[in-house]
């Protein structure tokens, strides 16, 4: 189940010097495309976001390891297994997989970044996984995102993809991404992957900052059940085949590669959002007028988890008091009941500290019946202002995950 009809692109812009190689493994399905390995060119930079949770899996810990140690040359991922909780023994899993893909591919061990996504615990099945190698190696093509946002999949329902081109001063730049995940979406950041690149030049520690500052307005924006992952990882690679730098000299083109970076990133993060488990409803939460970021921020995020909301929004209920009572107990000191104001849509549900003398359960009820919805909280009391895109809570969320290792 998925929200809105899916928005992979007919056709994904290819990036010059950057390949990806698809293959079946058979990790957890016999024949399903299960591990895809991509190629960075000479002279291409990478930079990663990853988890910040205390188990980070062991290719996490490895690929911020490699990072700091030389310019990665291939990424290879694997689903159906996630390598995570699982000690000594998965870190030595996990190096095994990257001297397979140095060997094959004739580079250093350090210049391979691994990625694993699935069931937490279990061991990687490391033998499947090098035997499939050579099979992503043949199928390395510059053409290879459709192929390789199938087989970064999960629990998810389809594929995840999203490009981009601008222009800037007669020359053609393009980004291009892809994504996964559906369930254990929370922020620092969630059961997801994401690959972008882009033909632009830009040097390592501006691609970090870049990338950084796209993944807190998009990946850390969204949350499906509040849960953080173990594997999270958000990879963006620029190869400098476009023959146009970006750097902080160029302020101009500066600014407009992060525009259109931070698109890209929104996109794809939608996309996860779009595809929750069991989603119904596609919600944005917005909190206006807060006193400071992390107010407004909170708040949202206090809304997007609460179950009761979450619920109601299932079944498509005007419960506004639901909505009322968690922005009540969201710990905003000295909260001004009688300026708040609080919508569904362009419908106010809330004012003057109680309900809005024109509002009308029938006017509520056509805003519910929507599958995107928005939640607008004005509390008059700043300047600061923050957005967060959830999901409902469905039947079929909790029949998905009970079921997942079956």
């Amino acid at each position: 189940m998925a929200v809105g009809p899916a928005t992979f692109p007919e056709k994904m812009l290819p990036i010059s010097g950057f390949k990806l190689g698809t293959a079946s493994a058979g990790v957890k399905t016999p024949g399903r495309k299960d591990l895809v390995i991509m190629e960075v060119c000479e002279g291409g930079t990478v930079a990663g976001v990853f988890t910040k949770n205390a188990f980070c899996a062991a290719p996490v810990q490895i690929c911020k390891k490699h990072l700091d140690q030389a310019a990665p040359k291939f990424l290879v991922t694997n689903t159906g297994n996630a390598n995570a909780g699982t000690g000594v023994e998965g870190y030595s899993d996990a190096i095994s997989v990257c001297q397979s893909v140095a060997s094959e591919m004739g580079c250093e061990l350090v210049q391979v970044l691994p990625f694993s996504t699935g069931v937490i615990g279990e061991k990687l099945p490391v033998e499947k996984i090098i035997t499939a190698v050579p099979a992503s190696k043949a199928a390395l093509t510059e053409d290879g995102w459709d192929d390789a946002a199938e087989g970064i999949m999960t629990t998810d329902t389809r594929i995840k993809g999203a490009s981009r081109q601008f222009e800037y001063d007669g020359q053609v730049i393009s980004l291009t991404g892809i994504s996964k995940g559906a369930g254990m979406i929370k922020p620092n950041m969630a059961t997801m992957l994401a690959y972008a690149a882009t033909d632009a030049e830009v040097a390592s520690p501006l691609l970090h900052e870049l990338l950084t500052n796209a993944v807190n307005c998009s990946f850390n924006r969204i949350t499906v059940d509040s849960d953080t992952s173990t594997n999270d990882s958000c990879m963006l690679v620029a190869t400098a085949k476009a023959g146009v730098k970006v750097s902080e000299e160029n302020k101009e083109l500066l600014a407009l590669f992060s525009t259109e970076l931070n698109k890209l990133m929104q996109e794809l993060a939608h996309a996860i959002v779009r595809d929750g488990e069991g989603a119904t409803k596609f919600v944005t939460i917005s909190v206006e007028s807060a006193a400071s970021q992390t107010e407004a921020l909170s708040t949202a995020y206090d809304i997007a988890h609460s179950p009761l909301v979450k619920t109601a929004l299932f079944a498509s209920d005007p419960n506004w008091g639901r909505i009322l009572a968690v922005v009540g107990r969201a710990g905003i000191e000295n909260l001004n009941l009688e300026v708040l104001e609080i919508y569904l849509g362009n419908v106010r549900i809330v004012s003057n500290g109680g309900r809005d003398p024109e509002y009308t359960e029938d006017a509520g009820q056509a805003v519910m019946d929507q599958e995107e919805i928005l939640i607008r909280v004005v509390l008059n009391r700043g300047t600061f202002s923050e957005t967060v895109w959830t999901t409902d809570l469905s039947h079929d969320y909790v029949s998905i995950n009970a079921d997942y290792r079956s």
